[in-house]
């Protein structure tokens, strides 16, 4: 037996590496930094003036009078919160401008809706007009309305009551609310009332067990919008509250207005960080809302 040869290996060329490719720079993206600057500006203006709030309110007097109004604060103190709430009558302030702005936002939710489905869903004949009627309010200046009202009032004994607050906030805010809960309708399928009248549903019982439900994200945010202008009502408060017993927050803030004009500014702010406090918590709390109800809301046609 021959011994097999052992195959010739033959040494293998290796290739010089080639350099890697050059890395490109990446062009510096002009409309996103504009974009990032002017977010950061908007944040800046929103929340400077809501910080400088907070820190003048716990400035002491003496120290915001003699000192520089916008430098920081030597001290701090909360006696300007204690005086701010034995100045005026605060805690009951904040209450009446509770229950104006829950009055009025009930009614504006219930008729603001009842309308928009009666002319968006049920429809009928002019409806479009009676709409385009309704649309017209927004332009209206509440100013208009504030002698008339003032005469109706006194003649019907209406004067210094809750409601000569609440029923012309809420009637102002009317075709703004129309107009938000009708545009939602109009993305509602309207094969989903077909299937309900199928059933054997009517429109009360459609309202109260379809509509209804689907229309949470548009109720928080006409709450959202209508309780920042309602909280801060001062004309209608300053033209029908003759007692010191139904004045909301913005005619108590009068109260810490002394003889000749002086004003005691600490615990003014003081008052106004406890009077807008509850307002940012309802913000966020309805923001919060809002989201949930645009994920899980309802099913798009």
């Amino acid at each position: 037996m021959t011994a097999q040869a052992a195959p010739i290996t033959r040494p293998v060329a290796t290739l010089p590496e080639s350099p890697p490719p050059p890395r490109r720079r990446r062009k510096p993206n002009l409309h996103g930094t504009l974009s990032k600057v002017l977010i950061a500006l908007i944040v800046i203006v929103q929340v400077y003036p809501l910080a400088w709030l907070f820190i003048t309110s716990l400035r002491p007097e003496h120290d915001f009078a003699a000192g520089d109004p916008f430098a920081l604060p030597q001290s701090l103190t909360w006696d300007n919160y204690a005086r701010a709430f034995e100045t005026g009558n605060l805690g009951l302030n904040i209450l009446n401008s509770f229950i104006v702005t829950m009055g009025a936002n009930l009614l504006i939710v219930l008729l603001g809706m009842m309308a928009a489905y009666a002319l968006q869903v049920l429809g009928f004949r002019f409806s479009k007009f009676v709409r385009s009627l309704f649309l017209i309010g927004i332009i209206v200046p509440v100013q208009i309305a504030l002698v008339p009202l003032f005469i109706d009032y006194s003649t019907i004994n209406l004067l210094d009551t809750y409601p000569s607050m609440i029923i012309p906030l809420a009637g102002f805010a009317l075709p703004m609310s129309i107009y938000l809960f009708s545009s939602f309708f109009e993305y509602i399928p309207r094969e989903t009332y077909e299937a309900a009248s199928l059933d054997g549903a009517g429109p009360y019982r459609i309202f109260g067990l379809i509509t209804l439900p689907l229309s949470v994200n548009t109720v928080v945010t006409v709450v959202l919008v209508n309780s920042i202008f309602i909280w801060n009502d001062f004309i209608f408060a300053n033209t029908f509250v003759l007692s010191e017993e139904l004045k909301t927050i913005p005619l108590g803030l009068q109260n810490y207005i002394g003889a000749m004009g002086k004003t005691d500014w600490t615990a003014t702010f003081a008052a106004v960080c406890v009077t807008i406090t509850p307002l940012l918590l309802v913000f966020l709390v309805l923001n919060k809302a809002m989201i949930q109800g645009l994920e899980s809301g309802a099913t798009k046609g």
